[in-house]
């Protein structure tokens, strides 16, 4: 069940879902829009000339009020929200429909589990010819809530949990990949 804007109106009131800063412009009729926090990071491309699985990526980290994307590149940034999820709600970031008619791809590989808490880092991807300049507090996203039929037996407790600011992969830590 998706939950609808008075069910995440009630859910904030009694404190089970925190979204937090929130106006209630923010509040659609079946989703809360996020937005774009100030802090970025960009893959350093000029230090290595691969990525993997295994090794730390490095980054170049951006604090700005306003960045500009160039045409075909990628970035990860951060919410200014900080949300935590009971462990019986998950949660979907899509990208906003204004922002994707502009060549903006939004992504969060789409997921947020039960029991989460963070703020959410968003993959940025400009797919047009031209740079976008983005500004702080833009609502770039949206995070539509479905509940659970129980609650999770293992909600999220992760290498992610608590993040703050964009946080760049751990897939390194991954069990499998170790």
């Amino acid at each position: 069940m998706i939950l609808s804007d008075k069910t995440i109106r009630e859910w904030i009131i009694n404190g089970k879902l925190v979204v937090e800063p929130l106006d209630e412009v923010q509040i659609q009729p079946a989703s809360i829009d996020l937005r774009l926090g100030n802090h970025y990071l960009k893959v350093a491309e000029h230090r290595s000339s691969t990525l993997d699985l295994i090794n730390k990526p490095e980054y170049e980290e951006i604090v700005a009020d306003e960045v500009v994307i160039p045409a075909h590149a990628f970035l990860l940034a951060t919410t200014r929200e900080f949300i935590e999820l009971p462990d019986d709600l998950t949660a979907f970031v899509e990208g906003r429909s204004s922002i994707g008619r502009l060549g903006l791809f939004i992504q969060n590989a789409g997921w947020v589990d039960p029991g989460f808490q963070g703020e959410i880092t968003i993959e940025l991807y400009n797919a047009n010819s031209l740079p976008i300049r983005l500004k702080m507090g833009v609502r770039i996203c949206q995070l539509v809530f479905a509940k659970l039929d129980k609650p999770a037996a293992n909600p999220y407790r992760g290498k992610y949990q608590g993040q703050r600011k964009a946080t760049g992969s751990r897939v390194r830590e991954d069990i499998d990949i170790r």
